[in-house]
């Protein structure tokens, strides 16, 4: 027979000598913490005082407040309410009491007398049980903690990609309103991130034509909407100098289930340094070779 060690029992019975004896059979084979009551009203005292619980076995007939009672009682109070119960009784051998002692909460129910391997089986049963479900907790506490621990490297790792990534990164809402930046388009702006939030990107970037400036926002959702995503585009910043700094500027529409736009994500890189070929000097024309 398991000894179980590390669970604890609790007998219900209002005639001591039942309690010693129960007492004593459990303790030859099982290696239980047992916990003893004469009344439903003490089961109940006990079961608060002691919220580790794992099995009540309870007589049914008992003066006062009687077995069926007794389990009422504790399956309405929060505590007690998913401790397991297994009924005994002399008295009440009928179908329709035992059923009503299902009815109110039992998840068995013994005749006295009991045999001694029957009433050591139907222990061991639960205490298997309650075991098992354990250890599936424990599994399932590890495979959750486990994966908590992977998502908090991938966010870390991906938080350091943002961080040292050498091109500006700017999320924004569908307003156009900066919700998120990186250390690079701080620099390269010359913003506090502080105060970069909240801006709208029309504030810090503007397209190379004038007009085309004026209503970005509007060409780009709708640009947007269709595709989710604009190629690059030649474009500038504004530096909070009031520099204009040149640069090749990307922007991705994440859209949720519905299609809607939930954020835009836009990506520049500094392109100052660098020549345009329609910028470069043409060479002169061939002149003619003489005759």
């Amino acid at each position: 027979m398991s000894r179980y060690p590390g669970f604890k029992l609790l007998i219900v019975d209002d005639h001591a000598h039942n309690l010693f004896t129960l007492r004593t059979l459990i303790h030859k084979h099982m290696d239980v913490a047992i916990l003893e009551a004469t009344s439903g009203h003490a089961a109940i005292d006990l079961t608060l005082e002691h919220p580790d619980i794992d099995l009540i076995i309870l007589d049914v007939q008992m003066p006062g407040m009687d077995g069926f009672q007794t389990a009422s009682l504790l399956k309405l109070r929060k505590r007690s309410r998913d401790i397991p119960i297994i009924f005994v009784t002399a008295a009440f051998k009928s179908e329709e009491f035992q059923q009503r002692g299902y009815a109110v909460g039992a998840v068995d129910y013994l005749l006295k007398p009991i045999e001694d391997n029957q009433l050591l089986n139907k222990i061991s049963t639960y205490f298997r049980l309650i075991e098992k479900e354990r250890n599936l907790n424990r599994e399932l506490e590890r495979q959750v903690a486990e994966r908590t621990a992977e998502l908090d490297r991938a966010h870390q790792s991906l938080a350091n990609i943002i961080r040292y990534m050498g091109e500006a990164l700017l999320v924004l809402t569908p307003e156009g309103t900066i919700k998120m930046v990186n250390p690079a388009a701080c620099e390269m702006l010359q913003y506090p991130e502080s105060d970069l939030l909240g801006m709208n990107i029309g504030d810090v970037f503007e397209e190379e034509a004038d007009e085309q400036a004026g209503a970005f926002m509007g060409i780009w959702l709708e640009a947007l909407i269709r595709t989710g995503a604009l190629k690059q585009i030649a474009a500038r910043f504004i530096a909070q100098d009031g520099r204009r700094v040149p640069i090749l500027f990307s922007r991705t529409a994440i859209k949720d289930p519905g299609g809607q736009i939930t954020d835009i994500i836009c990506i520049a890189k500094n392109m100052t340094g660098y020549t345009r070929i329609d910028d470069a000097p043409t060479a002169p024309p061939a002149r003619p070779v003489a005759q």
